[in-house]
């Protein structure tokens, strides 16, 4: 699920949350379980043309205990990663240890 995003030094920040457990066929959403975090990345464009973009996953050691958490979460680590990227490299195109 998305909610939205907000700009930061230039690029657009979409905080990505969703259950950490699959919804299975037949039965409702499994929000007990918690939920898990990625963020996606992007160059702002225009209703025209195509901008770049890049997904980065939240590795966490359990799962967040709500959405708001892992929002949060989401967004102080694309900002993180943004602000710690060396200054002549584009995040998008940086290559991030695992």
């Amino acid at each position: 699920m998305t909610t939205g995003f907000r700009l930061y030094r230039g690029l657009e920040v979409y905080p990505l949350v969703y259950p950490h457990r699959a919804t299975t066929p037949g039965s409702g959403h499994n929000y007990d379980e918690g939920f898990d975090a990625a963020v996606r990345i992007q160059e702002p464009g225009d209703a025209v043309s195509t901008s770049r973009s890049r997904v980065f996953r939240l590795e966490v050691h359990r799962p967040f205990q709500n959405a708001g958490d892992a929002r949060r979460a989401s967004t102080a680590y694309a900002e993180h990663l943004i602000d710690t990227c060396p200054q002549d490299t584009n995040i998008l195109d940086l290559a991030l240890a695992s």
